[in-house]
């Protein structure tokens, strides 16, 4: 049983690490507020290359023009800190890791920030260009697309989060693995259903269009794959005989 002050100290350096992740968000949204209107008009770029000639975005809101790209800003300070904020929880975990699960930890941190940024640049310069091209060559003839800039944010930011979080496959397989939860040999046994499940995961995070879900669906496949084969060096091994656990 831990101590009283133990204890205190765990919280007190777990305030330390809160007040640190804040305030490195805090100065890197400080720091990205003037482009703010920047940033969204790149958010807006893939869009705005498929409307019609003469269509633009509105704003059906009277604070729209104001809160989207605050909002935009704020959700781009979060990511840009990401790298940050695993190293702080990294930092608060390690002294109650062992050292061969420190040197684990640490390549699944950075993989991660790497996977969640691949995840999103794949949606923003792959996704997004061909389902709007999709979505905008589907609408009826008379009428005009004229898209709310909240609900365009609204939307990417969920296409981003979804890819983001799609991508991070092979961690959690690894971690998986490596907590002795499955082996390979049954992930790979589970490939048919994987194969079912991640297009229904597709069709559940990305728009009502065939395009969208699959180029979700293939990579979380293909992730799902490279984490079997990654996973082979992961594998907890069994304690041998006579020793203690």
């Amino acid at each position: 049983m831990s101590s009283p002050t133990g204890l205190l100290d765990h919280l007190a350096d777990l305030r330390a690490t809160l007040l640190r992740s804040v305030s490195v968000v805090l100065v890197i949204f400080l720091s990205l507020i003037y482009f703010a209107r920047d940033l969204y008009r790149w958010l807006a770029d893939p869009l705005m290359a498929h409307l019609p000639e003469g269509a633009s975005m509105i704003a059906t809101d009277v604070g729209a023009p104001f809160f989207a790209p605050f909002k935009l800003t704020l959700v781009v300070a979060i990511l840009v800190a990401i790298p940050f904020l695993l190293h702080q929880i990294w930092r608060f975990i390690a002294p109650g890791l062992y050292q061969h699960e420190k040197r684990l930890v640490a390549p699944l941190l950075i993989s991660s920030s790497l996977l969640f940024y691949g995840g999103i640049a794949f949606a923003y310069y792959v996704v997004l260009p061909l389902a709007f091209g999709f979505f905008t060559t589907m609408a009826p003839e008379g009428i005009t697309i004229a898209t709310d800039i909240s609900s365009y944010l609204d939307f990417v930011l969920k296409i981003f989060f979804a890819f983001g979080i799609a991508f991070e496959i092979p961690v959690a397989i690894l971690l998986l693995c490596w907590s002795g939860v499955v082996t390979p040999e049954q992930l790979r046994a589970k490939r048919a259903y994987v194969i079912v499940g991640v297009f229904i995961v597709g069709m559940l995070l990305t728009p009502p269009d065939v395009i969208s879900q699959t180029l979700l669906a293939i990579p979380m496949w293909l992730l799902y794959e490279l984490g079997i084969v990654l996973s082979r060096f992961y594998v907890r091994k069994p304690p041998e005989e006579g020793t203690e656990a």
